[in-house]
């Protein structure tokens, strides 16, 4: 099993009004570096929660109609950040979701207090070695890894990303898990029930 970690402990905020008899089902937001897993692993949690899964990434290119790695050649990181923080704003309308944003959200300056509290965190921490062996030639549509050495580029990225990752609820090393493995500890993490559904 995963070697599991409590992260920071958030005190909640108000948001808005809302009946007792009307809990808030709060969304679930898996993060990481790339290769972690985040949208493998989120499509089989909310397929074992009964709930919505959302991977950033597929939902502004469906939104564009334009493939990441050319919005990043064509209009720039800044520019791809900005989607995301608009999608993030839509997010924050609605509750209950599976979310994988890409591995960069965290750095998206108020992404992460527009959802949490009430949405949790759970960090998939991967060794940068670990994640480019997991994202074989797949890496290449990746456009931060568009590198001779992506290996590094992931070490300075893991890097920077750290502190804000470290802000989850949950970190979970993944490194030796398998994916349904991962799928059913953190299916129970959110929900403890969740162990006896089929």
């Amino acid at each position: 099993m995963a070697r599991v970690s409590r992260g920071r402990r958030h005190e909640p905020t108000k948001r808005g009004h809302r009946l007792l008899s009307q809990p808030v089902i709060a969304h679930v937001i898996l993060v990481g570096l790339p290769g972690a897993g985040k949208s493998s692993v989120g499509r089989r949690v909310a397929s074992r929660l009964r709930r919505s899964f959302l991977d950033f990434d597929e939902g502004l290119e469906r939104r564009t109609g334009t493939a990441i790695a050319e919005i990043f050649r064509s209009r720039g990181e800044p520019y791809f950040r900005s989607l995301e923080l608009a999608l993030t704003q839509e997010l924050a309308k609605s509750e209950g979701a599976i979310l994988a944003p890409g591995g960069g959200w965290v750095t998206v300056p108020g992404a992460l207090a527009l959802l949490r509290p009430p949405a949790r965190m759970i960090y998939l921490r991967v060794t940068p070695e670990v994640a480019i062996l997991r994202m074989g030639a797949g890496r290449k549509s990746r456009p931060l890894l568009e590198a001779p050495e992506p290996v590094d580029v992931l070490r300075r990225l893991a890097e920077q990303r750290e502190p804000a990752y470290r802000q989850a609820d949950f970190a979970i090393d993944t490194d030796l898990v398998d994916v349904e493995s991962l799928a059913l500890q953190i299916a129970h993490l959110v929900d403890p029930s969740a162990g006896s559904r089929v």
